[in-house]
């Protein structure tokens, strides 16, 4: 299973990024100031770091730079509440793979993550087919490479944050999920927990995808009913 580290002080986001990667199938690390973090980065027990820059006790920038001196291979995202120009440029010409500002959407952050690991492994002679990353729900396809949603053969136009929503549901079919796992997964970390966000999205969904492919979960959220339960409509 992939190791990540993450590099972060602030509790609440790295509890976030920690939970939300477990979520996707992977193990991870965290450190909450950068020598920690750089002593873990050079083990070469981690496959990916993703790299706070604004760390009590130095500078990310120096982390990462100290990381490139010694390992010039191992994939690094710096995600960040600084976004100026001039702070995206040094990242990138210092060595990281990726830049993410932050707040960040936790379904970009994976995506980049998937691709980062892909690119570090991008020699090794077998590679997962396309057809291997879509997901299936009876008549209903969702490509998250091409970001296309198909119900037999027409296409189904949806919003980056409907997508990001159907994909959460497709991945885990049959389970029930909060609606505090959909907004920390879908909406971001700060989001507004007491908002009616999801119940609105859903209903997109249901009206673009089928009523009956989503069902409520009293109390708790909503989940994608099973294959064998599900009855097309029309």
């Amino acid at each position: 299973m992939p190791q990540i580290l993450i590099i972060e002080d602030e509790p609440r986001i790295s509890d976030f990024v920690s939970k939300g990667l477990a979520i996707e199938g992977f193990t991870s690390q965290t450190a909450a100031t950068g020598a920690e973090g750089l002593g873990l980065a050079l083990t070469g027990n981690f496959e990916l770091v993703i790299l706070d820059l604004g760390l009590p006790d130095m500078d990310g920038f120096d982390v990462l730079k100290k990381i490139r001196l010694v390992d010039e291979e191992l994939p690094v995202i710096i995600l960040t509440a600084r976004t100026s120009g001039a702070d995206t440029v040094a990242g990138l010409t210092g060595g990281a793979n990726d830049y993410v500002p932050k707040p960040f959407r936790f379904p970009e952050l994976v995506a980049r993550v998937r691709l980062r690991m892909k690119d570090a492994a991008a020699q090794q002679p077998e590679l997962p087919e396309p057809d291997a990353q879509l997901l299936r729900h009876v008549d209903l396809t969702l490509d998250p490479v091409r970001h296309l949603v198909t119900i037999g053969e027409r296409t189904v136009e949806l919003s980056a944050r409907e997508f990001d929503l159907a994909e959460m549901f497709l991945r885990y079919p049959g389970q029930a999920l909060t609606r505090e796992q959909l907004l920390s997964n879908v909406w971001g970390y700060d989001h507004d927990t007491a908002s009616n966000v999801v119940d609105v999205y859903v209903r997109y969904l249901r009206n673009k995808l089928g009523a009956s492919r989503f069902a409520t979960v009293r109390g708790v959220g909503y989940r994608l009913v099973e294959d064998k339960h599900y009855v097309p409509e029309g």
